[in-house]
Order: structure tokens, then sequence, then C-alpha cells
């Protein structure tokens, strides 16, 4: 009889071990697919370009850019940390809240309003090679977007202004795309009465022609 007791007591035991591993493992394995489904979080770190200056709600640069990865298929948030009027000294000086508590990516543009205020670009270097560096050392992918001195600051700024981009994309081995405002710069009816701001339909041309570059950089 205590033979018999001792059965039914161990089959117990060993059934409360079993159901107890089944539901750890349907635990770990429910926690498992709720962290895949999270979407990769991007934060847009820039000026009024990337914060939208002048938009109607919703069509700024960052929410068509997260429209058109999520139309690929891709799982993203992309933040909007642009302020308006910011250089690459202020984007200096913000660049560890901007980036918050962490991202798995960074769309990074600033030096437009460098190039309209003349500052020197050997400055513009220095602040950009400063904000790429503490990125890199948070270990944080960036996507960098290059920009273009504007015509009337002469030959030879364009010239050292514009080999920054390339060059400290080179130096960090980030993404990169040349020029953010390719395709809309100076062309009357994508701007807004500034001819400085894209209006909707120039940034949906800046996201367009930027879509399969940071494809490709979020891919690899």
């Amino acid at each position: 009889m205590r033979n018999h007791r001792d059965r039914i007591f161990a089959y117990g035991c060993w059934s409360a071990i079993i159901n107890l591993f089944t539901v750890s493992v349907a635990v770990f394995w429910l926690c498992g697919a709720t962290y895949a489904a999270d979407p990769v979080r991007i934060v847009a770190i820039g000026d009024s370009l990337t914060a939208g200056y002048g938009l109607p709600p919703a069509q700024d640069f960052p929410t068509q850019l997260q429209a058109a990865l999520q139309e690929k298929g891709l799982n993203v948030t992309v933040e909007n940390a642009g302020v308006s009027g910011d250089t690459t000294a202020g984007g200096l000086e913000r660049i560890d809240w901007a980036v918050g508590d962490g991202a798995d990516f960074i769309v990074l543009e600033l030096g437009a309003n460098d190039a309209l205020r003349g500052i020197a670009p050997a400055v513009t270097r220095a602040n950009l090679d400063q904000i790429l560096k503490k990125i890199a050392e948070k270990n944080i992918p960036v996507f960098l977007t290059g920009m273009r001195a504007p015509p009337n600051m002469g030959k030879d700024y364009a010239a050292e202004f514009d080999r920054i981009f390339p060059e400290l994309a080179a130096k960090y081995q980030t993404g990169y795309y040349p020029f953010f405002l390719q395709d809309v710069a100076a062309i009357p009816e994508l701007n807004q009465s500034d001819y400085i701001h894209p209006n909707a339909e120039g940034v949906k041309i800046i996201v367009d022609n930027m879509l399969p570059y940071v494809i490709k950089f979020i891919n690899e």
C-alpha cells in the first residue's frame, strides 16, 4: 500500500515538474516572439529639414520615411529629433539626449545652417567628427546625409565644405547619401515660399531618392 502511495506521489511530482517546464518554455517562447516583433527604432537627428519646418502634420521627413520603409515591409519606427535652426554645434551639444535611451540606427542630417551662416568648414567638420565619434562610442550605426554649400558662398568655401561629408562617412564607415536635397534644391514648385525648405512633395522626392540607400544600410 505504501509503495503504491509512493508511486502516486512520485508520479505527481514528475507531472508537476513537466507542467512547470512546459509553462516555462511557453513563457520563454512568448517573450521571444514579443521581442522579435518589436520595431527597429531609427532616430532622425537634424535641423529644420528633419524637423519639418512649415509642413502640415505627418508630412515631415521622418514620418514620410517611416511610411515608405513600412510599405517595403520593414518593421520600423522613425523618431523625429530635428530642431529648426540647429547647426552642427547645436547638434553636438544635444546629441546625448537626442539619442535618448538608445536607438537601433541614427539618420544624421546637419550642416545646412552652418553653410547658410558662413561658418568655417573646419568648424563644421570638427563638430560632425565629434558627433560621429560619440555615436560610434554607443555602437549605433549611422546613416549620414550629405549637404552642399550654396553657390553664393564661393568656390573655395564650397569645395572645402562639400568634401566634409564623404570624408567623414569613409572615416566612420557610415551609411551615406551624398546630398539630402538632391532633385529638390532650387526648384520652386518643390519648396515653400522661402525657397529653402521643401514642401510636402519635395520631401516625398527626398524620401523616394534616399529610400534604396536607407534600405541597403538597414539590411547590411
